[in-house]
């Protein structure tokens, strides 16, 4: 290559072309997106000389300062629920007809009962602007291996995973519809003696969930009415349980949401014709 005919075009050179002739991006130099005229015109106005070749050339990233990144990093704290030893924090949830709840093996073990069996936590739990995480395994059976009810504000609602035979997984209620029911639902396979990571966020306006870092749930609150079925009623105001099915937790952790990602998203505009 000719280096005698090759010029270097920076990013501040695309911003003085845009300043005078409006936006003018590294792509549309790159790729020709302008006419070689009128690129040729913009660059000589500009002050970079026009040669054969043009080398587009990168700004360095501004540097955030280390006491920037600690703070960031110090807003995002996880509070462990569940130390893998005790049941500390938690109560099995007394629906009557469930199986017996155990620690194993640094798991929380919800065993095979009729119907619900599960947990509540019994210490202050956030009603809204909040994030849990958690790994659940289906151990047996074959309906859902977590059903996590929590406070969206003053409502209760539950987060389905699992469910309906093995494969639901969605929000109950919404409207008056549930988890299998409602636009939420979706339909997943889970393998038994598999580990899922499942994520949920609750904010003011909109309920967030994930697992396995793939988002399932994107659930806006307002204007909408949130319920729980009857049979998690003694779930509230935070607790997980499963239905005919043995389920194993671990990791059980909770953090608030930062200002930042407490803030309502908003919502494309539409495009104007």
């Amino acid at each position: 290559m000719d280096t005698d005919n090759r010029f270097l075009i920076s990013p501040r050179h695309v911003r003085d072309l845009s300043a005078q002739y409006g936006k003018v991006t590294l792509m549309q130099l790159s790729f020709g997106s302008l006419s070689l005229s009128r690129t040729v015109g913009l660059l000589m106005l500009a002050g970079v000389f026009v040669g054969s070749q043009f080398i587009l050339a990168e700004e360095p990233a501004e540097k955030k300062p280390a006491a920037a990144k600690a703070a960031d990093k110090a807003e995002v704290k996880w509070q462990s629920l569940f130390d893998g030893k005790t049941m500390e924090g938690w109560k099995p949830t007394e629906f009557g007809t469930g199986g017996e709840i155990l620690v194993e093996k640094g798991n929380m073990v919800i065993s095979f009962g009729d119907g619900c069996t599960g947990v509540t936590w019994q210490k202050d739990f956030p009603k809204v602007d909040y994030e849990v995480r958690l790994e659940a395994q289906r151990v047996d059976g074959t309906d859902f291996f977590c059903g996590m009810t929590f406070p969206v504000q003053e409502s209760p609602c539950s987060f389905i995973v699992g469910g309906w035979g093995g494969g639901v997984v969605g929000l109950s209620s919404i409207d008056g519809e549930d988890a299998a029911r409602n636009k939420t639902t979706q339909y997943m396979e889970f393998k038994k003696g598999q580990w899922y990571k499942i994520r949920l966020r609750v904010t003011k306006t909109r309920i967030s969930a994930w697992i396995d870092e793939k988002q399932v749930i994107d659930q806006e609150t307002t204007g909408h009415k949130l319920t729980i079925r009857p049979e998690v009623e003694k779930s509230r105001p935070f607790g997980i349980c499963s239905w005919s099915t043995t389920a194993a937790l671990r990791k059980i952790e909770l953090r608030k949401l930062t200002a930042e990602e407490s803030q309502p998203i908003k919502e494309a505009e539409p495009k104007k014709e």
